[in-house]
């Protein structure tokens, strides 16, 4: 809702406001799951859940207390392998003692890992956070050079990796340890519970690394304290919703366990955010897909054989899904939920959704990686009504749109928006500087994202004014445009993003080739891919005797987008 006392709008939750007295005390009374109040949060206030678990490691301790026998890990890889709760707690504290007995690993160190989703890389994640230490999520698409700039960043006191992320990490000068290592070692030990570890839910339990506007990938540092707050807000503003949901609404059949599928790496904040938080909070079963390219065909046969019901991905993921011919062909019906966040969802994908999987609640969002995911929903009503917006405000976050100088903005005016809360990160790695660019004194996030407030809802502007989103992927076009003019054939080069019906957007370069020199497309897409990642490499590439320049020497981005010069 917009805060009526004040002068201009500040979204908040109200998602309970049409809720029973009997139901919001049930749902949000004292000594109820989502109680809330405000507390000091790294010294600004926030509101915050009550009954929330001290750490992330507390999550595990009680989901395997509560539940022990519970599905919680499904790799379907080949040799396929399901882990319970209890089975993870056991495994976890295993490869925990190894990290610290054979690798040192304590209190505050970084443990960092390059590799494709796995049962080794999720057990590393639990066992660095159980010790107090701190996972450092490496892209796994990125170069050798991208890798190298990550390690010498954190310093991490041992590099796993797996797959071909190891190759590209073995030509790096880091010391770098193949997971079978860890594995073998860990299948030796058999501790019954997690190392006994002071931690603060303020301590850093992750560093993620997001792009930025400098060019350079930032380490986005989050707490234990963000993941835990992830699960919870999550989870109001879900039932919330399942509350006041009508009766054509698709409910999962009796006795079928909640389960989605894990397609995000766990690099990302989505990818580890569903892992940490999310199952064991929930008692959510994971499944992981074997590793490799997205399959749609895959992703339908998943969902029928452990009766997911919950998607979760990029809008690409569920177009190719829905448009697959043998759709039909797989049960899908137990799925209650289709979620996203940050790209909007097509009218045509919406209406394909209602037609072939009809009552199933679809949600959408917006947030950062420093934010961990937390801003804002769009589901219920605020989907029906502004279907182009990406929500209201979730819980116990609160979302202004200010303007250059700070001030918050009225209603419908477009400026930056800016993010405040529990779920705000505690700042860039050894970055101070960059901290302070998108702290404020009292914690709001500057989000470098544009946007209007119109009916307590947010509507997008630009991201990041040309941020491309890339089949989920984050592109920032400085980083590819600093590549390309470092070409001895290119005197200038500008990067936008190009609409693609399946992906969202694709990589476009705009090139100037200098007095002389010719190269061809297939030339800049080889000087890219010899630095970046291969999402960052442009599809398209036009040769252009000049670029368009404003007064202040900053190319104008929309001529080119729009096909002028």
């Amino acid at each position: 809702m917009i805060e009526e006392t004040a002068e201009v709008p500040t979204l908040r939750w109200s998602g309970d406001a049409s809720l029973s007295e009997e139901l919001r005390a049930v749902l949000t009374g004292p000594g109820a799951p989502f109680e809330r109040r405000v507390e000091p949060v790294l010294g600004a206030p926030a509101e915050v859940f009550v009954q929330r678990a001290p750490h992330v490691p507390g999550l595990l301790r009680k989901a395997a207390r509560d539940m022990p026998d519970a599905p919680y890990l499904v790799f379907a890889g080949d040799p396929a392998e399901t882990l319970t709760f209890a089975g993870t707690l056991r495994r976890v504290a295993a490869c925990a003692e190894v990290l610290g007995e054979r690798y040192g690993v304590g209190k505050g160190d970084r443990v960092a890992v390059a590799a494709p989703n796995g049962v080794d890389y999720v057990l590393t994640f639990w066992a660095t956070l159980a010790l107090g230490a701190v996972m450092v999520g490496l892209n796994g698409w990125w170069a050798p050079a991208e890798l190298e700039y990550g390690i010498a960043l954190t310093e991490p006191r041992v590099v796993f990796g797996a797959g071909r992320p190891l190759e590209r990490l073995r030509e790096t000068s880091a010391t770098v340890t193949d997971f079978g290592d860890l594995s073998a070692a860990a299948a030796r030990t058999s501790p019954a519970e997690l190392p006994d570890v002071a931690i603060d839910e303020d301590d850093p339990a992750a560093i993620m690394f997001t792009s930025g506007t400098t060019g350079r990938p930032k380490g986005a540092t989050l707490t234990h304290r963000n993941f835990v707050h992830f699960g919870l807000f999550g989870g109001l503003g879900g039932a919330a919703v399942t509350l006041t949901g009508g009766p054509d609404r698709r409910q999962a059949p009796p006795g079928v366990q909640r389960a989605t599928m894990c397609a995000n790496p766990l690099f990302h904040v989505s990818g580890a955010c569903v892992v940490l938080a999310n199952g064991p909070t929930y008692g959510l079963k994971i499944v992981f897909p074997p590793a490799g390219r997205w399959d749609e065909e895959r992703a339908l046969r998943l969902t029928d054989e452990h009766r997911l019901t919950q998607w979760s991905g990029v809008p690409a993921h569920f177009w190719r899904m829905l448009a697959h011919p043998r759709f039909t062909s797989y049960a899908t019906e137990q799925v209650t939920t289709i979620g996203s966040g940050g790209a909007t969802f097509a009218p045509e994908l919406l209406r394909l959704i209602e037609e072939k999987m009809p009552g199933t609640q679809v949600t959408n969002g917006y947030g950062a990686t420093e934010t961990t995911g937390t801003g804002t929903f769009l589901n219920g009503v605020h989907a029906d009504v502004h279907p182009a917006s990406v929500g209201a405000a979730a819980p116990t976050v609160q979302v202004q749109v200010r303007d250059a100088d700070g001030r918050p903005l009225p209603e419908d005016e477009v400026g930056e928006i800016h993010i405040s809360g529990a779920g705000v990160f505690r700042g860039y790695w050894r970055d101070p500087e960059a901290t302070a660019r998108v702290l404020t004194g009292d914690r709001w996030y500057r989000t470098g994202d544009y946007g209007r407030i119109v009916d307590g809802v947010l509507y997008l502007e630009s991201r990041m004014r040309d941020l491309i989103i890339r089949g989920g992927e984050n592109v920032y076009p400085i980083e590819i445009e600093y590549r390309l003019v470092e070409h001895p054939d290119i005197a200038d080069a500008c990067v936008i993003g190009v609409p693609h019906t399946v992906l969202g957007q694709e990589v476009k370069a705009v090139v100037v080739p200098r007095d002389g020199a010719r190269p061809s497309e297939e030339d800049v897409r080889a000087w890219v891919a010899a630095a970046l990642a291969a999402f960052k490499v442009p599809a398209y590439v036009e040769f252009r005797s000049s670029l368009p320049y404003n007064e202040t020497g900053k190319v104008i981005k929309r001529l080119l987008e729009d096909g002028g010069s």
